[in-house]
């Protein structure tokens, strides 16, 4: 006997195959419905894992070493945006980032004096001001230039613009 399952449109108990959603009469429902997310193969292999560099890179945020690390600079930070704090700003925030970017310097990532707790806004200027001061990203070239480890400088760098 065939798998099956109950249509998915509200009220109806019509019966379909196990590998639709909707029975005959409900059908146009299904052209309504927004389309499944596509795997994430694409993104995977061309994107976050498009060289050997970017997969070390990539693994090493899934190691016990990071996580602790992270959590090290969350609490010691007190869960607190420093890129804020430098403008006298209380924003809280969840995200541990590497100062010198580990694109750049891949010895500082697992270094605590490179990490600062930073809130989504600041994130997002700060990934912008890495790709135009060292050259990070896709399709970016790494640029020769002296890192910078002081939030309040990168700080005023990254509003600056």
């Amino acid at each position: 006997m065939p798998r099956v399952k109950r249509c998915r449109a509200n009220g109806c108990h019509a019966m379909v195959a196990f590998d639709s959603r909707y029975c005959k009469r409900h059908q146009d429902l299904a052209m309504d419905e927004p389309k499944p997310k596509r795997n994430n193969y694409h993104y995977n292999h061309h994107v976050r894992n498009r060289d050997e560099n970017k997969i070390n890179q990539y693994k090493f945020y899934r190691t016990k070493n990071w996580v602790q690390l992270r959590q090290l600079a969350l609490e010691s930070q007190h869960y607190l945006c420093q890129y804020c704090l430098a403008n006298d700003i209380v924003t809280t925030a969840k995200t541990a980032d590497h100062i010198v970017p580990v694109e750049f310097d891949s010895n500082l990532k697992d270094n605590i004096d490179n990490l600062a707790v930073i809130c989504p806004s600041c994130h997002t200027k700060k990934t912008k001001w890495e790709q135009r001061w060292y050259g990070t990203g896709q399709g970016n070239t790494l640029r020769s230039v002296r890192p910078i480890n002081d939030v309040k400088t990168i700080n005023k760098m990254m509003n600056d613009v």
